[in-house]
């Protein structure tokens, strides 16, 4: 290791030091997040400028410091399928009568699935004011590359028809999904904890002394996942520092320089959208300043990690804790948002590229033409994975479903982490949304919010 690298470390490790200390003195974790973000911002930066983004530098200290990336989202990874599951289970638990449940389901599904209609008219409209082209694109050898590895995804994804995609949401075996081996394995576990529920209720209808026993394993089980929850949340700000040092300084400023066009237009409509969700959340007669405040961490989390599914955890506790939101309905808009309906991977992103290949098509953007785009990425928003590189499988479905290649995608592969970011936030602000949404309509219907329980309670 070079003597630059070493002393990067030593830097890093200052820094990791310097949070550690603001914990010790009671610093609100939202705030620590915060400046870890900003931490890594200027270490990315410095790594960026001072060796370059291929430097062998860079490389060694990105190498050490990825432990502490990685390690944080293996562990949040890691309690994202035993949380869903235990959760769900306890929800359906509280629920006062089953029917309950599928107004739950029927009201986020429907709420994730209009607003990503509406990402993708923002999407439309900004490709088309910013004259957007899939012609204005050079292809290096790098994007040549991706695009040939699009082309031998294509079929696998494209050709999964609607009829499938749902009966992929049923469990085969539980243990499989447990290690979330599909795409949507998640709304498969999902749906095997809202049966499992379901059994323990009648089966605490037909004998109360087992019903008893039942919710008291549960309970138990759910405060000892909780505490694990807590532990590893508490370690945010070290995985924000180390993801914000990797994301920043592997960022090829070439690229988004030839590209900033697309970046902008991607960024002012994610903007917009946040704007929609912000309408919507106002018209509930929140205050919409109090609310970006109590979620920030959970977006600022999703921003560098790129990751709506290992953002669950967060986005569950944000929204029994800090919005008072039914653990039923937190846990199935979290768990939902995840694969359905993510307002920028599968609503924004497929929308621009679709406006940018039209013309080199010659198909004109017309009435027909945004009617067709916009009811493919509601059918398409179904089942797509909730992790890094979720929008290039929405982009998959959608493009060849309109008859266009999806070659476009791998051109845009050099500026896609910096858009996907963005992107991520606004997903987990969409399943955030839709869980006060349904609240509003349908919370006094199954009962008053509970915290997760006392452990959790104290949460910074």
């Amino acid at each position: 290791m070079t003597t630059f690298a070493i002393l990067n470390l030593v830097l890093f490790a200052a820094m990791l030091g310097f949070l550690f200390q603001l914990a010790k003195t009671e610093t609100s974790l939202s705030r620590r997040v915060l400046l870890g973000l900003i931490g890594g911002t200027l270490f990315g930066f410095y790594l960026q400028f001072a060796f370059g983004f291929t430097h062998e530098v860079t490389n060694q200290t990105l190498e050490w410091t990825g432990i502490i990336a990685n390690t944080y989202v293996n562990l949040l990874r890691m309690i994202i399928m035993p949380l869903i599951l235990i959760t769900m289970i306890a929800s359906v638990l509280k629920v006062q009568e089953i029917k309950s449940l599928g107004k739950i389901g029927g009201s986020v599904v429907s709420i994730l699935v209009g607003t990503t209609m509406i990402a993708a008219l923002i999407g439309i409209f900004m490709a088309v004011i910013f004259g957007l082209s899939a012609g204005d694109l050079a292809s290096g050898a790098r994007e040549l590359a991706r695009a040939e590895v699009l082309e031998s995804r294509q079929g696998s994804v494209a050709d999964l028809s609607l009829p499938e995609l749902l009966v992929s949401f049923i469990p085969r075996n539980i243990f499989y999904d447990l290690t979330d081996a599909r795409d949507t394995s998640i709304i498969a576990v999902v749906v095997f904890g809202l049966l499992f529920g379901i059994a323990a209720l009648l089966v605490g209808e037909e004998t109360p002394k087992q019903g008893e026993r039942i919710r008291a394993f549960v309970d138990t089980t759910q405060a000892v996942i909780m505490r694990l929850v807590k532990m590893v949340i508490n370690l945010t700000p070290y995985g924000v520092l180390a993801l914000m040092t990797r994301v920043i300084a592997t960022s090829d400023g070439d690229a988004i320089v030839t590209l900033i066009g697309f970046v902008v237009a991607s960024y002012i409509a994610i903007a917009l959208m946040f704007c929609v969700h912000g309408l919507l959340i106002a018209m509930l007669g929140m205050n919409v300043r109090t609310y970006f405040q109590k979620v920030w961490s959970v977006l600022t989390f999703a921003f560098v990690t790129r990751s709506s599914a290992a953002t669950i955890p967060l986005t569950i506790r944000a929204q029994i804790e800090e919005l008072n939101v039914p653990a039923p309905i937190a846990n199935i808009a979290a768990s939902f948002g995840a694969t359905i309906g993510q307002n920028g991977c599968a609503g924004i992103y497929p929308a621009m590229l679709a406006v940018m290949v039209a013309p080199t098509m010659g198909v004109e953007i017309d009435l027909g033409f945004i009617t067709s785009l916009v009811l493919i990425i509601a059918i398409g928003s179904f089942g797509i994975a909730g992790v890094g590189g979720g929008a290039t499988n929405a982009a998959l479905v959608v493009l060849p479903a309109m008859g266009f290649p999806v070659t476009v995608a791998a051109l845009l592969i050099s500026i896609e982490p910096l858009i996907d970011m963005a992107r991520t936030a606004l997903n987990v602000n969409g399943a955030i949304t839709t869980g006060l949404i349904t609240n509003r309509f349908l919370g006094k219907s199954i009962g008053e919010p509970e915290n997760y329980n006392e452990a959790s309670a104290q949460q910074n």
